[in-house]
């Protein structure tokens, strides 16, 4: 076989089997990452049911911030998050299966612990325009541009309450009174 022939059977062959392989990945990435499949094990579902019934689905503007924008790196980052997403995954179905009783209290401060600023201001990019909240406006400065040599500051140190918390009823933001952080 000559080798210009040689050569475009094995590019053929990569894409016959490349593709396949990268359409199922794809659909698979895409099927698993909806709030829907994440309650589908019951231990998350608590998880799913305080999400639905907090800021982060119910607001004034429609916008609904799932599972993957707080707990994974931004899809931009493919490599990242990937293995992130199938890290997060494979520990779910262990504990699933050999984890024993689930801990809720446990697993929220794990999770708050990873947070990073970034995931947070994938979605609240404007954070220093708020003319009639100086505090606000302040705080979120110290968070976007720390002084040198201060310990750096993330979201969930003041934002810690808005989202997985046992709620009666939906809360609706126009309904509310002003959010006043727990600072906890």
């Amino acid at each position: 076989m000559s080798r210009p022939i040689k050569a475009l059977v094995l590019v053929a062959l990569g894409v016959v089997l490349a593709f396949p392989l990268f359409s199922m990945t794809y659909y698979t990435m895409v099927r698993t990452s909806t709030p829907g499949f994440c309650s589908s094990c019951h231990e998350i579902e608590w998880a799913y049911n305080t999400w639905r019934t907090s800021p982060h689905v119910n607001n004034a503007r429609g916008v609904v911030a799932d599972c993957m924008d707080c707990h994974l790196p931004a899809p931009h980052q493919t490599v990242d998050f990937f293995f992130s997403k199938t890290l997060h995954g494979a520990k779910d179905v262990f504990a699933h299966f050999f984890g024993g009783e689930y801990d809720h209290a446990g697993n929220r401060a794990k999770a708050y612990a990873s947070f990073k600023n970034d995931q947070c201001q994938k979605c609240h990019r404007n954070l220093l325009y708020m003319p009639d909240k100086r505090g606000a406006m302040l705080a979120h400065r110290a968070v976007l541009y720390p002084l040198p040599n201060t310990e750096q500051k993330r979201c969930v140190d003041c934002h810690r309450d808005l989202v997985h918390n046992d709620r009666p009823v939906y809360e609706y933001k126009q309904y509310q009174a002003m959010y006043r952080s727990s600072g906890i």
